[in-house]
């Protein structure tokens, strides 16, 4: 199954992949060129096919957890200053997608859409300390019955060139829903309270709609925090 958003690009490929090896059969005699033209014509739909595949995943969905939003790599635990809405500490925690990585986006939690925008920006390298501030990125804020309100961020990286986000404000959402895609990009960052547990650790693979980022803490009852 693939995403609809790489339905054009496919399609595309699959007719300037045909017309390549059909160009190749009849006008390269030299029968290593042409066998290598057409070989790297079919390594590049596949290499298309599988960037834009769009897995089935059933969540299972609970309030009193937030689920990873995309597949990737654990790359930064720490507590920050988020400056755009909430202007106070949270916990940050940020997936690095690979381009072998299913790049669908979605809701890691569910709840109502409190904010949704689009910042135009540079293409820094995902893991740039700036990439988060300074490059293409789109910001959404879903208000949740146990954790309040959490943000997550899609982050462009320096091949990506394009993100998708279905995210409108007031609609309501589901955990696992599709929220968004990146095109060819690399990063989602998460912005939770500062009391949740944090279930991952550092360079940690998770899988978007599987994977437990983190987990309610009772205000009631006295538990570590652990980061």
């Amino acid at each position: 199954m693939f995403h609809r958003e790489g339905q054009k690009i496919i399609l595309i490929t699959f007719f300037l992949v045909g017309l390549t090896v059909l160009l190749a059969h009849f006008f390269i005699d030299i029968a290593w060129l042409k066998l290598a033209v057409q070989i790297t014509a079919a390594i590049i739909l596949v290499l298309i096919l599988q960037f834009f595949r769009n897995p089935t995943r059933r969540a299972n969905k609970s309030f009193d957890e937030i689920l990873a939003p995309v597949d990737g790599k654990v790359v930064v635990i720490e507590e920050v200053e988020e400056n755009e809405y909430f202007n106070d500490k949270r916990r940050q925690v940020s997936i690095f997608m690979s381009p072998i990585n299913v790049h669908v986006t979605r809701y890691p939690a569910s709840g109502k859409i409190k904010y949704s925008k689009y910042h135009p920006g540079k293409y820094l390298v995902a893991w740039h300390p700036k990439s988060s501030e300074e490059n293409e990125r789109t910001t959404v804020v879903v208000g949740t019955p146990k954790f309040g309100d959490i943000l997550f961020r899609q982050i462009a990286g320096a091949m990506a060139r394009r993100i998708v986000n279905y995210a409108e404000v007031g609609e309501s959402v589901q955990q696992g829903d599709d929220s968004g895609f990146i095109k060819f990009g690399s990063r989602v960052d998460l912005f939770l309270p500062l009391d949740c547990q944090i279930n991952v650790k550092l360079n940690q693979k998770v899988k978007g709609a599987q994977t437990c980022i983190a987990t309610y803490v009772d205000p009631n009852e006295k538990q570590e925090i652990t980061y």
